[in-house]
């Protein structure tokens, strides 16, 4: 073997790569680049398909569903919104196509062109941002509408990671237009306004389809910075907030949506100031509890439905009357109070509900000062009795069923009682004899006057006449719930012991004046959900509950009171009317309740201590020594009503009266007593006929009404059987008189018939007949002659 080196075998393939010192160890070949890269994209690509395929279109969030209800009146202008969040959606038609365009100038001016996520923008944003250029976000109106109405508002990489693979998805299943009006109905425009429709009323007090290029820009601009561009609130930062509008304008100009020339002579829109109509305070949050509970009461929408928000509600009440209602109880009521230096003038409330009898719509309410300060609706509460104004309903009953009183007379508004205080009620198992007020008594008195003077002891017979279930039951057809607190059938029932609202008594007084016709009342016109569902309203239907006829002659006795009686403060509303004035029971609250042939409307000043919220006694009120219905509840009515009706022709009562209804109905017996032989022939009528007085017409108790006339004939006192006067028997029938001086004499008696007595030449008759000539004054010893009654007799006749 040679110890010579054998030669080495040379390696096949390619050369080996030298292995790399120093600094070039850590600087990664292009083959490392090129892998991580790729590997990277397909990373990308990878989770991009996993979150596509694991990312599910969310249900909307809580704040993007949340709406507020708009409550508006009659003409379409805004009463209130309720809820936390003050939104109203509205459909892409109900935003003008110059409030779409300038949104889209301000926000993404390609939108209807361009994909659901601009990658490049997003890049831009984040550098512009990372190099202190000022906060972006790079976002399509899609993206936002996703933030806004799927996600949070929190910034993180999961949720712009979920937005970015939302708004694709989106995109596929939802066309431009739903995206776009989705992204109106939910952006925040500061102010609590979020979607534009509550924009367009917070700072324009307008609906979204009436903005105009200019207001639109500025409402675009908002959008950028809601409370910075706010210029009323910030006028330090009007500039900017110009400058951004005149942006706006310009990209319209661009995308040709606005000409030049119209641009050119365009001014900024200064807003108003922010509006309070989004708050509950006044009476916009009485008025809105009280349709919520309509609504809800009717079951028309649910609590739950209401609490989730979109409706708006057109209600019946009418503007011009809401502010008439409020300002006459300002004028004749609360200006008046001394709540410093009178401790009883802080438990005065009020409450009123005016009512279009015709068509039972409400058209105004009061409730009380301030609904964020006495938050108990006036006019709806059931907790203080309504007091005389319950006493129409008796009589009204009494004639709808033809009822007689205990010896068999025909209940009518000649009809006559006995008005003694507290005379015992008669007819009933059980004792009760009311006082009247002031514990006056006013012996023999028609219906008719105790109407106008409010006679407790002639009401409450009354009501046993009837019948009091029946009284009840007439109370609830001319409008009263069947719940009413307190409406039971005992003969207290006609001093007004129930508590109905002064809203259920306004729908009964409106059946008075709609002639017996009645429909329950409404209070919504119209309402619709998310701007678009009309929600189908109940069906109001109307039914004569009484005859026209008992309706119109209680309407006829009515107009007395206003006319004579207790409620002569309403003649200053300057029209026909007819009401009736009412005292709850110590005062607690003083009520009225009238009507003219368009208009029926009840007013109560009720008693509350704002502390206890206990019923309190009205003595002292206003410095006054007590307030009654004909004092300031009838002063608000009057000054309501002539305000209310301003400029519609003033129109009287159409009335058909129940037969009988003109004729007297004279006492036959003493109820209380029996058989009159206590009295030796006892007065119970006066002079009657038509008679011709020193020249003067007056009207005698057989009924009609003629210029100049007073309400029955002249009374005059009995002493021993002989009334002077010339006066009729209980039941006589009488003959004619003609005499040329004084009637002086004339002796009768119960049952008996008079024939023509002359005494001293003076020819004495009396009762249903005979026309009476005397060519001086008729008098009759110590009576006097009364307005507006048939035949009073002495009030001293009984003790």
């Amino acid at each position: 073997m040679s110890d010579e080196p054998q030669p080495q075998q040379q390696p096949t393939g390619k050369p080996k790569r030298p292995k790399r010192t120093g600094w070039r160890r850590i600087i990664p070949t292009w083959r490392m680049v090129l892998g991580t890269f790729v590997i990277g994209v397909l990373l990308v690509v990878g989770l991009f398909f996993l979150g596509y395929s694991l990312v599910k279109i969310p249900p909307a969030n809580a704040l993007a569903t949340k709406q507020a209800n708009v409550y508006m009146y009659a003409d379409g202008s805004v009463i209130a919104r309720d809820g936390q969040v003050n939104r109203e959606n509205v459909t892409l038609a109900r935003i003008s196509k110059d409030a779409q365009h300038a949104i889209l100038a301000a926000e993404d001016r390609d939108f209807y062109t361009e994909s659901a996520v601009d990658p490049k923008a997003m890049l831009r944003a984040a550098w512009n941002t990372a190099t202190g250029k000022g906060k972006q976000s790079g976002s399509t109106i899609t993206q936002q509408y996703v933030k806004n109405y799927y996600l949070r508002q929190e910034q993180s990489v999961t949720r712009k990671a979920k937005e970015f693979i939302i708004a694709i998805k989106l995109d596929r299943e939802k066309s431009k237009s739903e995206i776009l009006e989705g992204y109106l109905n939910t952006s925040f425009f500061g102010r609590n306004a979020y979607g534009i429709q509550a924009a367009a009323q917070a700072y324009y007090r307008m609906d979204a389809k009436d903005l105009d290029p200019a207001r639109a820009a500025y409402l675009a601009a908002l959008v950028n910075a809601p409370s910075e561009y706010d210029v009323i609130a910030h006028p330090e930062n009007e500039s900017a907030a110009v400058a951004r509008w005149n942006y706006v304008l310009d990209g319209m100009v661009t995308k040709g949506w606005l000409s030049e020339s119209e641009r050119a002579g365009m001014k900024f829109p200064m807003p108003k100031e922010a509006s309070t109509s989004t708050n509950l305070s006044g009476q916009r949050g009485y008025i809105v509890q009280i349709v919520k509970d309509y609504l809800t009461q009717n079951k028309i929408v649910s609590a739950e439905e209401l609490e989730a928000g979109g409706y708006r509600v057109t209600t019946t009440l009418q503007k011009d009357r809401q502010d008439a209602f409020v300002d006459a109880v300002n004028d004749k009521l609360m200006s008046k109070l001394d709540k410093k230096n009178n401790k009883v003038d802080n438990y005065v409330r009020a409450g009123g509900a005016s009512v279009d009898p015709k068509t039972g719509k409400v058209v105004a309410m009061y409730n009380g000062v301030d609904y964020v300060k006495q938050y108990t609706p006036n006019a709806t509460r059931r907790d203080f009795q309504v007091g005389s104004t319950f006493k129409p309903f008796v009589f009204t009953s009494a004639v709808e069923n033809g009822s007689t009183t205990q010896d068999g007379r025909q209940i009518t508004p000649y009809t006559f009682y006995d008005g003694t205080n507290k005379r015992p009620v008669q007819g009933w198992t059980g004792s009760y004899d009311p006082a009247n007020e002031d514990d006056v008594s006013y012996g023999d008195i028609t219906v008719r006057e105790a109407t106008d003077k409010s006679v407790n002891s002639v009401y409450a017979q009354m009501a046993v006449d009837v019948g009091p279930e029946k009284v009840k039951d007439t109370a609830v057809e001319l409008g009263l719930p069947s719940g009413t607190p307190d409406l039971q059938p005992y003969p207290s029932i006609a001093l007004g012991t129930a508590t109905a609202s002064v809203l259920d008594m306004a729908e009964a007084y409106a059946t008075l004046a709609n002639h017996g016709q009645h429909g329950t009342y409404t209070m919504i016109d119209k309402i619709t959900k998310d701007g678009a569902d009309v929600i189908e309203l109940p069906e109001r239907k109307t039914s004569q509950v009484i005859s026209r006829e008992a309706a119109d002659t209680t309407t006829s006795v009515l107009q007395s009171v206003v006319d004579n009686g207790t409620a002569t403060a309403a003649l200053a509303a300057g029209r026909p009317a007819a009401g009736k004035t009412g005292t709850a029971e110590e005062d607690t609250a003083a009520w009225f309740a009238g009507y003219t042939p368009d208009l029926a409307t009840v007013v109560a000043v009720m008693g509350q201590d704002p502390v206890t919220a206990k019923h309190k006694s009205l003595y002292g009120v206003m410095g006054l020594d007590r307030i009654n219905g004909g004092g300031a509840p009838t002063e608000i009515w009057a000054q309501y009503t002539e305000k209310a009706l301003k400029g519609k022709p003033v129109e009287d009562f159409d009335l058909q009266l129940a037969e009988g209804a003109d004729i007297p109905q004279y006492p036959t017996t003493d109820p209380t007593r029996g058989d009159d032989d206590d009295t030796g022939g006892q007065d119970n009528g006066g002079t009657t006929g038509d008679t011709t007085t020193g020249g003067q017409d007056t009207e005698g108790q057989t009924g009609g009404e003629t210029p100049g006339q007073t309400d029955g004939g002249t009374t005059g006192d009995t002493t021993g059987g002989t009334s002077d006067g010339g006066t009729t028997t209980d039941g006589g029938t009488t003959g004619d008189t003609d005499s040329g001086g004084t009637t002086d004499g004339g002796t009768t008696t119960d049952g008996g018939t008079t024939g023509d007595t002359s005494t001293g030449g003076t020819d004495t008759g009396g009762g249903t007949g005979g026309d009476t000539s005397t060519g001086g004054n008729d008098t009759g010893g110590g009576g006097a002659t009364s307005g507006n009654t048939a035949g009073t007799l002495s009030t001293t006749r009984r003790q």
